[in-house]
């Protein structure tokens, strides 16, 4: 039993000695990589100096572009988190069921995911989606998306 320990060992040993030797030669592989790769930007970025400069300038716009647009264009709501239009759902006749499917309608889903997630036939979830077509006066699943946001039914 001790010599078989003593072979394990020695055998652990041997890996972890040639782990270390493959990891110091991929890293000074890496660090030449590095070097190399070094040398040539540097004679590129002499050589072409108005384009790199152009390209920063860009990146700098581009990020400027962005950080505006972020703060221009938030889409926080005042009050907090989301809360549904429930005179419209009601008055619209629109039930907790049809509102569970349009939920899950606006989250992208189609009608055997929406099926499989509410437990009932993709034929019930078709009847209420034509419900919704109905209630919203909306011909496409889009444009009832598209109404039950601008009544405030979902987010």
């Amino acid at each position: 039993m001790a010599v078989e320990l003593w072979r394990e060992l020695g055998r652990f040993h041997r890996l972890a000695s040639m782990l270390r030797t493959i990891a110091i030669y991929g890293g000074v592989l890496a660090l030449a990589a590095v070097a190399l790769q070094w040398v040539e930007y540097r004679m590129w970025a002499r050589a072409h100096p108005q384009e790199l400069y152009i390209g920063l300038i860009a990146l700098a716009f581009m990020g400027l572009g962005v950080w505006v647009g972020a703060r221009l264009f938030r889409t926080e709501r005042p009050g907090g988190a989301f809360e549904p239009n429930t005179r419209a759902q009601a008055s619209l006749g629109i039930t907790e069921r049809e509102f569970e499917v349009l939920k899950l309608l606006a989250a992208g889903r189609s009608n055997k995911e929406i099926a499989r997630a509410l437990v009932v036939s993709p034929n019930t979830v078709k009847t209420h989606i034509a419900r919704l077509f109905e209630k919203l006066e909306a011909a496409r699943r889009t444009e009832a998306i598209l109404k039950a946001r601008e009544l405030g039914l979902i987010a």
